[in-house]
């Protein structure tokens, strides 16, 4: 076999390949035996039938294009190897020259990894938001953990802001009852905002047993994106009494003894909390500074795989979780077609873009993953995946997505590794120092990447050589969370 490689732009490749005859042998011998166990003919048993008879009964091309299909596959691999290409997704084959006993000649087209040049990152310097805990904070989450803690008591009296009411709705559009439009005995606190648009205006100085009408935009369900009229009955009034702010209300709600004790643990966790927004705000923002100093040419087809692959995941899985389809979506989001298209691709370009260039810093700096950081990794993606550790394990291996897990961890430690050499500063000047157990307490450096170099979802991913399924929909999520 030859072969011999013409690239046609930084992204894509044309193989030309030619395979003496007698290389199709083997394959020509596969195709009679196939042949044979799938037909039959008078005097002869399955599996028994002479080559000549078969040529003769159902014609020498049929042999000769099952022997081609099977040996193609291989030919083509061999000239991939040869040729020492990366390549991404499927290729577009065309057989240009083919008789029997003669050669086969056939070019393949396939986009294959651009070559990217690496800038030094050295020079990376990024502005952070400062972690400052005030009383306020402190108060507000205090204030939050009393809520937690309150009781309830039926008043005699009409409701207002922040008491809790029991109601039952009934929405109409177009004069008709909505068969998810009904609902009973649900229980709403006043001003929490967590139902629906205008009915804090419609129950507020209603007593037990009033009723009111008003009009709203249902976010989900059968009719979502349309307004309707929704009549609501109060069925009781309670009134919130929260915990008075004393030593035992700490002993109630925590393990401390004082409420100061609480109030200090309370600032630690917040303090824990902003370090984490900190360092994740760093590894975000030293990516974006990193890509702008790359340029990386982007396969077409990739792109259009990926951005396919996003819309396709929000569509039928995200918002058919949520009742909605995509008209109503943007209309929710107060977003054109137009806009909602660019965005997508915009997203996809980043995403790809993403993890071409920590793909090639991992080769770079020659990064590998050993099996603790894999196993650690798993432990994380098992946790938000709502299945337990064993579980997650289980379909990773059937589905034959290491490989997928190894890639996100190595691109974590690439992104890391630009992370450690750039400066970050925060808005007050202070220069910030992200060592080993700020990421640790992260959750690991590299989950901001699977956000959005998963973010080159499934699609980019798979096409890229990886056996991958998506998740990323984090580097929406994190950069996949970076």
């Amino acid at each position: 076999m030859k072969s011999a490689v013409e690239t046609l732009n930084p992204t894509r490749v044309r193989l030309t390949v030619e395979v003496p005859f007698e290389e199709l042998k083997p394959s020509l011998d596969a195709a009679y035996k196939k042949i044979n166990q799938q037909v039959s003919v008078p005097g002869f048993r399955r599996g028994k039938i002479p080559a000549r008879i078969i040529d003769q009964r159902f014609g020498r091309g049929a042999v000769l294009e099952e022997a081609v299909n099977e040996a193609l596959p291989k030919f083509y691999t061999d000239a991939v190897n040869e040729g020492e290409i990366n390549v991404l997704g499927q290729p577009d084959i065309d057989i240009t020259e083919f008789n029997d006993g003669e050669q086969l000649k056939f070019t393949a087209e396939v986009d294959v990894r651009p070559a990217i040049e690496l800038p030094a990152y050295d020079g990376i310097e990024v502005t952070v938001d400062p972690v400052e805990v005030t009383d306020a904070d402190v108060d507000e989450s205090i204030d939050q953990l009393r809520e937690r803690f309150a009781s309830v008591n039926t008043v005699e009296r009409a409701a207002a802001d922040g008491d809790v009411v029991v109601l039952d709705l009934e929405a109409q559009v177009d004069g008709e009852v909505l068969e998810d439009g009904v609902a009973k005995g649900v229980t709403y606190t006043i001003g929490s905002g967590q139902l629906l648009d205008g009915i804090d205006e419609a129950v507020t100085g209603l007593e037990a047993g009033g009723s009111a009408t008003f009009s709203s935009e249902l976010k989900g369900g059968s009719a979502a994106g349309k307004t309707a009229e929704v009549k609501v009955d109060i069925t009781a009034v309670q009134a919130k009494e929260l915990p008075e702010l004393d030593d035992d209300f700490a002993q109630l709600a925590s393990e401390f003894d004082t409420i100061e004790e609480l109030r200090a643990d309370s600032r630690k966790r917040l303090e824990r909390t902003k370090k984490y927004d900190q360092a994740t705000q760093a590894q975000e923002k030293v990516l974006e500074a990193l890509l702008e100093l790359v340029d990386v040419p982007l396969p077409e087809k990739l792109l259009e795989d990926e951005i396919n692959t996003r819309k396709h995941n929000l569509e039928h899985h995200q918002l058919g979780q949520m009742g909605l389809d995509l008209d109503g979506y943007l209309k929710i989001q107060e977003k054109s077609r137009e806009e909602f298209d660019a965005e997508v691709e915009e997203q996809a370009k980043k995403g790809i873009k993403t993890q071409f260039v920590l793909d090639e810093l991992v080769a770079k700096e020659q990064l590998s993953v050993n099996q603790e950081e894999l196993t650690e990794h798993l432990m994380r993606r098992a946790a938000g995946s709502g299945m337990s550790p064993d579980q997650f394990a289980q379909a990773v291996v059937e589905g034959g997505q290491v490989p997928m897990l190894v890639g996100e961890v190595a691109r974590g430690k690439a992104l890391a590794t630009v992370v450690e050499s750039a400066k970050v500063v925060d808005t007050n000047g202070v220069e910030i120092d992200l060592d080993e157990d700020d990421e640790d307490e992260t959750g690991e450096t590299g989950e901001t990447v699977r956000a959005d170099s998963e973010g080159t979802g499934p699609a980019a991913e798979e096409k890229a050589g990886e056996t991958v399924q998506d998740k990323a929909e984090d580097a929406e999520g994190k950069a996949d969370e970076a």
